[in-house]
C-alpha cells in the first residue's frame, strides 16, 4: 500500500509471539519491566514481523482500533484530533487519520499517507487528511526519529487542566508514567496551527525525552514508539487531568494534597513506562474493541490477530 520510493530488502526476524519463561538461575538480574510484571510466564514482546507489508497491516489494524477506543472514551470533538504513524518502510511518510470521519468507524483502510512535505501519497484518498494535524505531527516526527506515532484530541479533561499551563502533579502511581522529563507543557497558543513555525516550537517544547505534552488552552498530546504506546499514553493522561481537578477542587476547600515523592515516582516511571509495558497496557482496550465490532476495523491483509500475542 505505501510508495516504494526506498527499495529495501527487509531482514527476516524472529516473531515474538511465544509466552517466554522465565530462566530459573538468573534470580539476581535485574528483570525487566515486563517479566516484573508477569508471575510466571512473561508477556511476549511488541511482535516483529519478516516484511514490510506484514507489519503495515497489523500497525494500521492497532491503528485503527486505537481510533475507536478513544470514541468509547468520549475524545471525538468534531474533525478535531489525530493520530500519526511512521510508515515502516518509508520512515519519512507517516498515516494518519481521514478529515471528517468518527473515530467509532474507522477502520484501517480508511488511512491516509502523507510525507513530510505535506503530499498525500498513499492510502485511501477519498478523503483529505486534517492540514493543522498534519503541522502538529509532521513537525514531531522530523524532530524525534524514536516517535513512530503521536496522538492528539480534544478530550474534555485535557482542554479543561489545559487552560492552566501548568504541568500534571505527581498525585497517584498512574501519573507517574509521566515523571520528569517525560511530561512537558506547550505555553503558547496562536489558534488552530496553520503554522511550520508553530509547529516546530511544539515539537521543541516536547523535548527529547517526552511522551506526553499539556498544550495551552488547546488539549494534549501523546507519543510512542508504538501506536499502542502513544494512545495508552493519551488516555491515562486524559484520566490523570481528571483526576487532578478533582484534586484541585477538594484542595480549594482545604483539603491538603499528598504527593508521591520523587524516589517512589522516579522508580514507578522506571518499572512502568518502558515500551514493551506501555504496548501492553493498551492490549486491554484493543481486544475488548475487537471483540465487540466482531474485527471490523482490521486490515483485510492482516491475517492474524495479536492483539494479547497468544
Amino acid at each position: 500500500m505505501a510508495p516504494s520510493a526506498i527499495q529495501v530488502q527487509p531482514t527476516p526476524v524472529p516473531q515474538s509471539k511465544q509466552l517466554v519463561p522465565r530462566a530459573q538461575n538468573d534470580a539476581a538480574k535485574e528483570k525487566t519491566p515486563l517479566q516484573a510484571i508477569s508471575q510466571g510466564v512473561c508477556l511476549p514482546g511488541i511482535p516483529l514481523y519478516s516484511s514490510y507489508d506484514k507489519q503495515r497491516a497489523w500497525m494500521l489494524s492497532h491503528m485503527a482500533g486505537a481510533f475507536r477506543v478513544f470514541s468509547r472514551h468520549g475524545l471525538t470533538e468534531g474533525m478535531s484530533g489525530h493520530i500519526s504513524v511512521r510508515d515502516p518502510e518509508n520512515p519519512h511518510t507517516f498515516w494518519t487519520n481521514p478529515l471528517g470521519k468518527h473515530f467509532g468507524l474507522l477502520k484501517a483502510a480508511d488511512m491516509v499517507l502523507v510525507d513530510y512535505d505535506g503530499n498525500v501519497v498513499g492510502g485511501n484518498q477519498s478523503r483529505p487528511a486534517n492540514a493543522a494535524g498534519f503541522l502538529i505531527h509532521s513537525a514531531i516526527h522530523k524532530a524525534r526519529p524514536d516517535v513512530h506515532a503521536a496522538a492528539h484530541c480534544h478530550g474534555k479533561a485535557g482542554k479543561a487542566w489545559s487552560a492552566f499551563a501548568r504541568p500534571l502533579e505527581m498525585l497517584n502511581q498512574d501519573v507517574c508514567y509521566l515523571y520528569g522529563d517525560a511530561q512537558a507543557v506547550y505555553d503558547e497558543f496562536g489558534g488552530v496551527v496553520f503554522s511550520e513555525e508553530e509547529g516546530k516550537r511544539l515539537a521543541a517544547a516536547l523535548g527529547p525525552k517526552g511522551k506526553g505534552m499539556i498544550l495551552r488552552n488547546h488539549g494534549l498530546l501523546t507519543v510512542g514508539g508504538t501506536v499502542d504506546e502513544a494512545a495508552f499514553l493519551y488516555t491515562l493522561m486524559e484520566r490523570s487531568c481528571e483526576v487532578q481537578l478533582m484534586v484541585e477542587a477538594a484542595a480549594a476547600n482545604g483539603v491538603p494534597k499528598v504527593y508521591v515523592d520523587d524516589e517512589a515516582a522516579a522508580y514507578t516511571f522506571k518499572m512502568a513506562s518502558d515500551p514493551e509495558s506501555l504496548y501492553w497496557e493498551f492490549q486491554n482496550d484493543l481486544e475488548y474493541e475487537y471483540e465487540t465490532s466482531n474485527g471490523a476495523f482490521k486490515h483485510p491483509d492482516c491475517d492474524e490477530v495479536v492483539w494479547n500475542g497468544y
